[in-house]
């Protein structure tokens, strides 16, 4: 396996005449998109990257069903790749590597948890209900901060709520326990996410609620967290509007309490998360009774869905 970033067009050419030599082998060529990208020109060219890219078109372009070189490529950003290089003959397979499901996250643990101590009442299964969308990195990242949770316990194993302190680090961040709020800074920052709490529990469409914290972490002076009972592939318009109406609720309730002129900023990513939602089911999703199904906004990833 070689790794083929940022090297240079006479490189390239020197890889493949070795993988030619030393057949059957496998190319791994790492973040291609690095060399991959759509071609410009004037303002956007960019030699050095181009040659490169046109050195492996060439390179790849020599083989035949007989060399015994398979290549293979991965990047996060398929759609920025040259199209000569998805053609027919070159990069003619793709495989999209999706968040693994329920199952693939238990045994994903599994595989990261067989060399530390766990204690009998750690189910993975439990676990990895409650980490919808973690990557594997991520569940890496739970199996080794609930390990270091533990040993700051002085405990000899790791517990189910060793996990669930690491599960709300990874999800929200460290606590913030260093930042010094005032007791009314503590008190808005708590009507705020008991608003929160209360629309996710009152409108039908959001998912069950998990926790609510008024510690800071993050960014955040507090957090409103809810999770799906089961893995989610899709979503409706009516869970889509529970969802923009419990963005709303801290500021809603701020304003109950505070008045109008006495809200604070804090509701700042919530309207901007609401707003992209509702942008996106008029102009891309075609949620709209008045605009209807058409598609007015360019291609986004839509990161609420997840």
């Amino acid at each position: 396996v070689e790794m083929f970033v940022g090297v240079g067009a006479a490189r390239a050419r020197d890889l493949f005449e070795q993988a030619k030599k030393h057949t059957p082998c496998i190319i791994f060529i790492d973040e291609i998109d690095a060399i991959g990208g759509t071609r410009g020109t004037g303002a956007n060219k960019h030699e050095e990257r181009e040659g490169t890219l046109n050195q492996l078109l060439v390179e790849m372009d020599g083989f035949d069903g007989s060399e015994g070189v398979i290549v293979l490529a991965a990047t996060n950003r398929p759609e920025t790749l040259d199209s000569a290089l998805t053609r027919s003959g070159r990069f003619d397979r793709q495989v999209t590597v999706n968040a693994p499901d329920k199952k693939g996250r238990e045994e994903i643990l599994r595989v990261h948890t067989r060399n530390k101590p766990l204690d009998p009442d750690v189910q993975l299964g439990t676990v990895a209900r409650g980490t919808p969308g973690f990557s594997g990195a991520d569940l890496e990242n739970l199996a080794n901060e609930a390990a270091l949770w533990a040993a700051r316990r002085g405990a000899d194993t790791i517990t189910m709520s060793d996990f669930e302190h690491a599960k709300d680090k990874v999800m929200m961040g460290a606590e913030r326990k260093s930042l010094i709020m005032t007791d009314e800074e503590r008190r808005m920052t708590a009507y705020h996410e008991a608003g929160h709490a209360l629309v996710s529990l009152k409108v039908p469409g959001n998912d069950p609620l998990h926790m609510v914290s008024i510690i800071p972490r993050g960014r955040a002076f507090g957090v409103t967290v809810n999770l799906p009972v089961d893995d989610r592939f899709s979503v409706k318009k009516f869970e889509l509007k529970a969802r923009m109406a419990m963005a709303y609720g801290g500021r809603i309730a701020e304003e109950m309490i505070y008045g109008p002129e006495g809200v604070s900023g804090g509701a700042s990513s919530d309207i901007v998360q609401a707003t992209r939602m509702a942008r996106a089911m008029v102009a891309q999703l075609g949620m709209s009774d008045k605009v209807g199904p058409v598609n007015y906004g360019a291609d986004q990833e839509m990161s609420f869905l997840k």
